[in-house]
């Protein structure tokens, strides 16, 4: 659950010794990895890559510096999660969505969900790229939705199905994992393709709450058995569990 993510703590990592001459001191590589050479890069080494924003969860202020989590995905598809990128909020603003950045840090795994961390970015000049959502309703409960993880995508024809509530209760959502919030908080529901249910979720910091958020009303206006179409960033905890950008109910 989202909980568990928040609740992460900073982990050593162990960097891999590099060459080091006396002119030069430490090889840092520069280039931008490919999408597959980054899947093949061991956890907690360091990679390189670059993405455009395609969507940013909301400034966490600190002390001196705040950080925020963002989505990225490359020109060829492949799909990054930037986990509490390090930022103050000047830079924040400057990264909008579309932009394309360049990424140093560490590849990290929390429950499964394949993260960049202590990460430093580059904001580079260009075009604005703004990917559309995958259909990857046919890969529910198979082994190549994984494949698709951090992307954008789309599930339609899900029925929503009940979650229990602190009292016992069948309700159509959860504020927090386990219904313990309340407005305002992460949203979670239960959706099932016939088969399978999994758990989907509205991240408020993601994507807001009240006024002018439609997806977080439409979760808010959830039934059970109601027919959804849902999009949303494929999010993995010990399993799929996006997080919604979009929720249509069926006609």
């Amino acid at each position: 659950a989202e909980e568990a993510q928040a609740e992460e703590t900073t982990q050593e990592v162990e960097t891999e010794v590099m060459e080091e001459t006396e002119d030069e001191g430490p090889h840092v590589p520069e280039d931008a990895m490919t999408y597959e050479e980054y899947v093949a890069a061991e956890v907690d080494s360091e990679v390189v890559i670059r993405g455009a924003i395609q969507a940013k969860q909301a400034y966490y202020a600190q002390e001196d510096q705040g950080s925020a989590n963002v989505y990225l995905q490359d020109e060829n598809g492949g799909a990054y999660f930037l986990y509490n990128l390090p930022c103050t909020e000047k830079e924040y603003e400057l990264m909008e969505i579309g932009k394309t950045i360049k990424v140093k840090g560490y590849k990290s795994e929390w429950s499964g969900e394949i993260e960049i961390v202590d990460a430093t970015i580059e904001i580079l000049e260009g075009s604005y790229i703004v990917e559309e959502a995958f259909d990857a309703t046919a890969l529910l409960g198979t082994a190549d939705l994984e494949t698709y993880i951090n992307s954008l995508v789309a599930f339609k024809g899900l029925t929503v199905a009940a979650s229990t509530d602190a009292n016992g209760n069948e309700v159509a959502f959860l504020y927090k994992w386990d219904g313990s919030g309340s407005q305002g908080d992460d949203i979670y529901f239960n959706v099932t393709d016939g088969t399978n249910t999994y758990t989907f979720t509205i991240n408020a910091y993601m994507v807001g709450y009240g006024a002018g958020s439609d997806v977080y009303a439409a979760a808010e206006a959830l039934n059970v058995g109601d027919v959804i179409d849902v999009e949303g960033f494929l999010y993995w905890y010990n399993g799929a569990q996006p997080h919604c950008t979009s929720i249509v109910v069926a006609e």
